[in-house]
């Protein structure tokens, strides 16, 4: 199968409204003259810029100069008395018009063999319901792993043939993610990724795929209640969590692959105290595993008309399938589906609109919830078949106390083997990852305003200076700590 059968069956069905969305107007345009030809018609164009204009064989159009204008362009088409294929660009601003309506209308209602097919192309456009019976929508379908390829190895030769000096530099792992990352845009918009890639440095490694993501991202308008996370992490950033890193690592290739006879990973649920690194383990999911992460905020997603925050919240989902595959970050679930009776059932709704999603989406989206309390979610979200795992993100015992501490250093070019760690994190005991890394930050302010260097006795006066949270709140840590045992996984 492909586009120009589809149209094909659309043509031959005497449909006389055709609507195709798409921003390639040119590939649109082939697509057309491939189908005229075939079925032996005439094909026109119609555009506020040229008029008609007559693209292949049959009877032309007559009129004049004044086609330009959409009224008599169309009174012009309705007087054909052959079949005839007349593509409308970009004609959605006269759909507003009465009379305009009334002309396809009249145009679309001729029962007889010789009734033109009108192909509306633009970037978006609905029919006006009185037309909406008359009419098809047909996509053009998107490039396949086979025709990614095809366009990379054509820009690359395009490339290497301009005198470069060197073939372009990659590796077959890349040139898979690229193309993995690359699904759900369009020829023209691949194409142009893949250029940019090359051109940039004459290679494709992995330092092109972050950028490439943020460029998907734009061009599909996604900005608002969904937003793009540049910034990943390694796992190697990450302090702890072995079980959960375990647990990515052997589900990696699943997802990446499509699963085992489409048993795909769907999610986790990461909780835990505040500052444990459930943020950080979420951005470290997409760095390793080299896929876009997405993260739905849903303070954004709530309006005040009734009905707008779960439409809201089901354009966020769509977006995020055709974003795939990548993970989708869902921060604080716990306070977008708050129990309560204040809000006229918005929580209700949204809850009954994410639950319904998670169960039956079929894109390869891997959702990563965090929360800092279990008890304000619904025992829905939390089953097996919605998310796959619970995972219980708790204080950093003292070896990952050192751990942290030596990220932290690293990340802020001290050498950690200068400093006491095995110290460091017997001081530290009961401290969250965040908070060792603000005795880090506070101990390098103080010790930069004395004119000196970091040093291990800087740190412990930072430490002794913190009160850390499971001081400060530690019932409510500690009934966190009971519920989670024999409930959850230890991350």
């Amino acid at each position: 199968m492909n586009d120009a059968h589809d149209l094909n069956l659309i043509l031959d069905s005497r449909t006389p409204l055709v609507v195709l969305e798409t921003h390639e107007e040119n590939r649109a345009l082939q697509l057309l003259t491939r189908v005229a030809i075939k079925r032996s018609c005439a094909l026109h164009c119609w555009s506020a810029t040229e008029g008609i204009n007559h693209l292949s064989f049959g009877q032309k159009i007559e009129g004049g100069a004044d086609l330009d204008e959409p009224e008599q362009a169309l009174r012009a088409i309705k007087q054909l008395q052959q079949p005839a294929l007349v593509a409308l660009c970009d004609f959605h601003p006269y759909l507003t018009n009465p009379l305009i309506v009334r002309l396809l209308k009249d145009i679309a209602l001729r029962d007889d063999r010789n009734r033109p097919t009108l192909a509306l192309i633009s970037h978006s456009l609905k029919m006006p319901p009185e037309l909406s019976r008359l009419t098809a929508y047909f996509r053009l379908r998107l490039p396949t792993e086979a025709q990614l390829e095809a366009i990379i190895r054509e820009e690359a030769r395009l490339w290497a043939s301009e005198g470069k000096g060197h073939r372009v530099r990659t590796d077959q792992q890349t040139l898979a993610q690229l193309m993995t990352n690359l699904k759900g845009l369009s020829f023209d918009d691949s194409r142009r990724l893949i250029r940019s890639a090359i051109r940039d440095d004459g290679a494709i490694d992995e330092s092109d795929l972050p950028e490439i993501n943020r460029a998907k991202f734009q061009l599909m308008d996604m900005e608002g209640v969904l937003s793009f996370e540049y910034q990943t992490e390694k796992f190697s950033s990450v302090g702890g969590l072995k079980g959960l890193k375990h647990w990515l690592e052997q589900r990696k290739g699943a997802f990446l692959s499509g699963g085992l006879k489409g048993d795909t990973p769907k999610g986790v649920m990461l909780l835990g105290v505040q500052g444990g690194g459930k943020s950080l383990a979420a951005k470290a999911i997409a760095g390793v595993w080299g896929l876009p992460l997405l993260r739905l905020d849903f303070a954004s997603l709530y309006n005040k008309y009734i009905g707008e925050t779960e439409k809201n919240l089901r354009e966020a989902l769509q977006l995020a399938e055709l974003m795939s595959p990548c993970v989708l970050w869902i921060d604080e679930i716990e306070k977008g589906l708050a129990n309560g009776s204040s809000d006229d059932g918005t929580s209700r709704r949204i809850q009954g609109t994410l639950l319904t999603w998670l169960s039956e989406r079929s894109k390869p989206v891997f959702v990563c919830c965090t929360s800092n309390d279990i008890s304000g979610l619904p025992p829905e979200l939390v089953r097996k078949g919605r998310l796959d795992e619970i995972f219980f993100v708790d204080l950093p015992d003292e070896a990952v106390r050192q751990d942290i501490f030596a990220i932290h250093l690293q990340k802020r070019d001290q050498s950690p083997g200068l400093f006491d760690l095995p110290l460091l994190a017997q001081a530290s005991a009961g401290f969250s990852g965040a908070e060792i890394e603000q005795a880090v930050v506070s101990g390098l302010y103080t010790s930069l305003a004395q004119g000196g260097d970091l040093t291990t006795d800087t740190l412990l006066e930072a430490l002794a200076r913190t009160r850390p949270l499971s001081v400060v709140m530690s019932e409510k840590i500690q009934a966190l700590r009971d519920w989670a045992k024999g409930r959850t996984v230890s991350a």
